[in-house]
């Protein structure tokens, strides 16, 4: 993987559940996974190895949906020597799942 976060970014999404009473378009979205045209939007994490959060495979929109990550088969996701990238600090600001054009994109309005 490419650009790992750091221990201090992952301590500050919420904990898996913290953020459940909150609409999905409104939750917040910490960390940005990307490769080739597969997206992943992080709101929550426990700490460990499991996320939650909007996964979007191969630009396919009408798949898309909410669910859990584990961290660990994102680190190793290696397909022809390309590795998944974590968008960095400087280019990656904490927004709403409804700021992000791609996640509105998506049917799960």
């Amino acid at each position: 993987m490419w650009n790992v976060p750091s221990e201090s970014r992952l301590s500050k999404i919420p904990r898996l559940y913290e953020t459940e009473n909150i609409k999905t378009e409104s939750k917040l979205i910490h960390l940005h996974f990307f490769l080739d045209c597969s997206d992943f939007y992080i709101a929550e994490y426990d700490g460990d190895d499991l996320f939650w959060g909007f996964a979007i495979l191969k630009n396919d929109f009408q798949c898309a949906e909410w669910g859990y990550i584990r961290f660990s088969e994102l680190r190793s996701i290696n397909i022809g020597g390309l590795e998944i990238d974590c968008e960095l600090d400087e280019y990656w600001t904490v927004k709403k799942a409804s700021e992000i054009k791609r996640i509105t994109q998506c049917r799960y309005k």
